[in-house]
């Protein structure tokens, strides 16, 4: 069951680009830091980018989906095979909710918390940063690297093409089928 744990939370991390990982992780370097200057578009439509998270001799690799409402939501859906969404990410600048559909269960939490758990400087302007592809350094591609328990993990996503103000769905996943699991566990 605790491998289960740990393969939710990388997917979830490569679906956040982002942002969780494996129980105890530290963060070892970043290349993403928010920028100070808004950004001139209202949504953004990210279809195809690419994610891939390696954790030790592991490597998982998927389709990543990200839609983001400037200041208010994103919604990062990671479908490894198929186009069939596996794991979801949704965000505002409160809150994470963090969907396995897989294993059928879900984690709630806020950005505070994540940084006590998980990474220590994880913020929404950086989560919405990578979600739109508004990089500082203007690179195609974001890589992130953590330290997790024994394991490196590191996540590589490759940014398409991005869609400023178009319509984006923005639809919230029914959690009531899922079972919810607590951060302060991992």
């Amino acid at each position: 069951m605790r491998q289960h744990n740990t393969l939710f939370i990388r997917l979830a991390i490569a679906a956040t680009a982002v942002v969780l990982s494996a129980c105890g992780v530290k963060k070892q370097a970043v290349a993403v830091q928010p920028k100070e200057e808004q950004p001139t578009w209202h949504t953004c439509l990210m279809q195809g980018a690419h994610a891939t998270v390696k954790a030790g001799d592991d490597r998982y690799s998927a389709s990543v989906t990200m839609q983001t409402v400037r200041d208010s939501m994103i919604v990062i859906s990671v479908m490894p095979v198929l186009s069939m969404e596996m794991a979801r990410l949704e965000a505002t600048p409160g809150q994470l909710i963090a969907i396995d559909k897989i294993h059928s269960r879900y984690l709630v939490t806020t950005f505070d918390e994540l940084n006590l758990a998980i990474t220590p400087d994880m913020s929404w302007k950086t989560l919405q940063q990578i979600a739109s592809g508004e990089l500082p350094t203007g690179s195609e591609k974001a890589r992130l690297v953590y330290t997790a328990a024994d394991k490196t993990v590191e996540i590589e996503i490759t940014y398409p093409a991005r869609k400023t103000d178009v319509p984006v769905k923005m639809n919230r996943l029914r959690t009531d089928r899922y079972t919810k699991i607590d951060i302060s566990k991992f």
